[in-house]
């Protein structure tokens, strides 16, 4: 591993090197610690070397992503506890894996309190509790709760009146609903309203921006953790202490670092309980430009970087300009880098304004503690923080490449702005402290450009959807090779053991999903008049909703010939993702207010869409274009799978997937079918919808990791360009051991739809190194002055070994 040797508290873990991983949406209802061990034997088939693990604490019941924890001392019973944990580590040792957990050290779950004894504790002992200083709570009089801890649940101001006293436990509780709540020792009486006001906390309406705890983002039922205090740290890591000690794991992935109060400490302090042998990934959105701070004890990210990296290289440049113009015509705007800087200001404003105003409200008040600004005014204040914090170009600054970068922001706003001179010295002698008010500038910076972002302005651009993704800039239309493999050279000398990535839990759209919608950049003219006339058949019933979800539609529609209504869930699936999307956008319909009206309007015209001959043309379309769209995705899997870097797949990822956004992505994996068809795979599949193909590509890739490991994490990287008149179509590199040769050849087939318009390959060549070069998923042997329509005469991509 690169990390660099830090103090170690436990025994130093057995060297299982991790050469690729397999995320597993653990899950009580379909994926439990047993279910995983029956499929380590078809994991260690395909090559995998270490499984996973999304979170594997106690968490809320029912959840199917485990990041709403209620308990972080306890392994989840409904998973199969410590005991069940311990087994699977068992068997994957035994098979010469290992495993990597998900830890999530900023948030805790408290939508229902009965289910988290450290919030249950809190809300019935007030200051007094022994938590009360775990969690990041606004007691100040002036907190809009009289002091008390606000809970937004209420759904209206008539709530109160529906609450009750139960007494059907051993001790009494209030009663909102199917929620309750404790009464603290003493405060109990015959009227539900006069106990309430007796609590240490305030049920307040969920809209009336009140909000007594730092939240996950705007997330109400996540409360936020202090794990700058030490007795926090210790209580929330003491059993991933114990997996260490007892060399349960070998890795770990941090959920969001950027909301805790100062990341560079935490995770110093986190690679002392981890060794220096363990890898250590942290979850974090890279911005346009910025650095990964090369000073972090980690190994790297979980790989949005490299999925930008390598989805942009196989989008066709030379289609930008008809899909801007048709986003124009559709939306208003050209989804280009004009609007994204005409309206990320602006939108973020929104959002602090609105979803966050608690986390900015606590940050003014910080501010002028720490400038001793106590009677400075607060609009005035609050109208400056907004302002710089609408322009941050990155997350979060304190990282150590990011030094500096405030100064000139602050400078461009006073331009701006001449009058918010005063407020924004207010700020500057805050933030220049060091204190409370940096740090949560910091953590509200993080929330503000995610939820403008990520969760709006990607639901609201709609030139090519595909670029709105996790790391990604939907405002550069496609990247050259040479971009590419610069990319590609930084990452092997600078973090060779970090993790890529195609699809997560967290992905607006799956890989494959994102691969087929991207492929629209080589077609974009037959794209644009195709929605123009579907549009005449079933206007929308808006512009930009009507283009947005039509790449959508078109990227999942089914492949295998067969109606869509006839896919089983295709239809619920559509419907569940477009009434999120227009939520999202919030332009037409919000979560805050939704417009019933305008989402039966989405949902009607879908139905139609489906039903009608949009969805006869629509069909076609996806049946024409399937062999391109296939070889996109083989191209961006095998890029991926032998790029620098540790290579993750997510769970059934190795066959075709046609995943949306988060819940759609964690629906429940067939391991049997995955199984069965890797036993049967005996000679190169053929390029069809079952995705057979893709497995063997897969699986010939890992095994490869797994005979030659050191031309890989560590190893060389070498980029390889062809001659003749088609070169531009190829990417390819060469891998090999630090000082030899190379061993190991990437080629695949970019932007197929021009290059079949232009003929094929004709006498564009590849010159491959010294050697004889055997291809692992044909058995065709090269060498020499190859020519590429030969190299790819079976599959559009190749691996070749020497």
């Amino acid at each position: 591993m690169t990390s660099t040797p830090e103090h170690h508290t436990g025994p130093i873990a057995r060297q299982t090197p991790v050469r690729s991983t397999y995320r597993l949406q653990l899950r009580p209802d379909a994926l439990t610690f047993a279910d995983a061990r029956t499929i380590a034997e078809y994991l260690q088939q395909l090559g995998i070397s270490h499984l996973y693990l999304s979170p594997v604490f106690t968490a809320a019941r029912g959840s199917t992503h485990g990041y709403d924890i209620t308990d972080p001392t306890t392994v989840s019973a409904a998973l199969g506890g410590p005991g069940g944990f311990k087994a699977l580590s068992d068997e994957v040792r035994s098979r010469g894996m290992g495993l990597i957990v998900d830890l999530v050290p900023n948030h805790v779950g408290v939508a229902d309190p009965r289910q988290n004894p450290w919030w249950w504790d809190v809300l019935q002992n007030g200051k007094e509790s022994k938590y009360a200083h775990y969690f990041d709570i606004d007691w100040s009089p002036a907190n809009g709760a009289g002091g008390r801890l606000a809970l937004p649940v209420l759904a209206n101001e008539n709530d109160p009146a529906a609450l009750s006293v139960d007494r059907s436990g051993l001790e009494p509780m209030l009663a909102l609903h199917d929620m309750r709540f404790p009464i603290s020792p003493g405060t109990d009486g015959e009227n539900a309203l006069r106990i309430h006001d007796k609590q240490h906390y305030r049920l307040v309406n969920w809209k009336s921006g009140l909000c007594g705890y730092r939240r996950y983002f705007t997330v109400g039922g996540l409360a936020a953790l202090r794990q700058e205090d030490p007795a926090v740290f210790e209580a929330t890591h003491r059993e991933l202490t114990a997996w260490c000690e007892h060399d349960l794991i070998d890795g770990v992935r941090v959920d969001h670092p950027d909301g805790l109060s100062h990341p560079a400490d935490y995770l110093a302090r986190l690679r002392k309980i981890i060794g220096p042998q363990r890898l250590l990934l942290v979850e974090k959105v890279l911005a346009r430009s910025e650095p990964l701070d090369a000073g972090l004890p980690i190994d790297g990210t979980t790989g949005y970087d490299a999925l930008s990296d390598i989805g942009s290289v196989l989008i066709d440049p030379d289609g930008e300009k008809i899909l801007t113009d048709l986003s124009r015509q559709f939306t208003g705007h050209g989804s280009d880098r004009a609007w994204f800087s005409e309206n990320e200001h602006r939108i973020k404003r929104a959002v602090a304004e609105t979803m966050l105003v608690p986390e900015v409200r606590r940050l003014v008040a910080a501010i002028k503690r720490d400038a001793r600004a106590d009677a400075f005014d607060t609009m005035a204040l609050t109208n400056a923080t907004i302002e710089v914090l609408s322009y941050m170009p990155v997350a979060r600054t304190d990282y150590a490449p990011l030094a500096g970068t405030i100064g000139p922001v602050v400078a461009e706003v006073t331009r701006r702005n001449s009058e918010l001179t005063a407020p924004l010295q207010v700020l500057a002698t805050a933030l220049a402290i060091g204190g409370e008010a940096a740090t949560r500038f910091h953590q509200v910076g993080g929330a503000i450009t995610a939820k403008a972002v990520e969760d709006t302005m990607f639901y609201r651009a709609a030139r090519l959807i595909s670029l709105q993704e996790m790391g990604s800039d939907p405002t550069r239309f496609g990247s050259s090779v040479i971009e590419f493999h610069l990319a590609n050279a930084e990452r092997a000398a600078r973090w060779p053991a970090t993790m890529t990535t195609l699809s997560t839990h967290d992905t607006k759209r799956g890989e494959d999903t994102r691969a087929r919608i991207s492929m629209l950049s080589q077609v974009p003219d037959i794209w644009a008049r195709s929605v123009g006339a579907w549009n005449e058949i079933a206007p929308g019933p808006d512009g930009a909703t009507t283009l947005f979800l039509l790449q959508n539609i078109y990227g999942i529609w089914p492949a295998d010939g067969r109606p869509a209504a006839a896919v089983p869930k295709f239809r619920e699936r559509v419907h569940q993702f477009a009434e999120k999307a227009v939520r999202e956008a919030g332009t037409q319909s919000s979560w805050e207010e939704p417009d019933t009206e305008f989402e039966k309007a989405v949902h009607r015209w879908i139905d139609t869409v489906i039903d009608g001959p949009i969805g006869v043309e629509l069909g076609e379309f996806v049946n024409d274009l399937a062999t391109h769209a296939w070889t996109d995705a083989l191209a961006q899997k095998l890029l991926q799978l032998c790029g620098p870097g540790i290579p993750d797949i997510y769970q059934g990822c190795e066959l075709w997937e046609d995943s949306l956004v988060d819940p759609d992505n964690r629906r429940p994996v067939d391991f049997t079918h995955r199984s069965l068809l890797l036993q049967s795979l005996t000679g190169t599949p053929d390029l069809d919808a079952t995705g057979a193909v893709k497995m063997w590509i897969v699986a010939y890739a890992l095994w490869l990791r797994r005979e030659r490991p050191e031309c890989f994490v560590g190893g060389t990287y070498a980029p390889l360009f062809a001659s003749g008149d088609h070169a531009k179509h190829l990417v390819s590199y060469a891998r090999g051991r630090n000082g030899e040769t190379p061993e190991v050849i990437v080629a695949v087939t970019r932007h197929s739809i021009r290059l079949d318009e232009a003929g094929g390959w004709g006498d564009t060549v590849l010159d491959l190194p010294q050697g004889h070069w055997t291809d692992r998923l044909t058995g065709h042997t090269f060498s020499g002055r190859s020519r590429l329509e030969k190299l790819f005469a079976r599959l559009p991509v190749a691996l070749l070994v020497r």
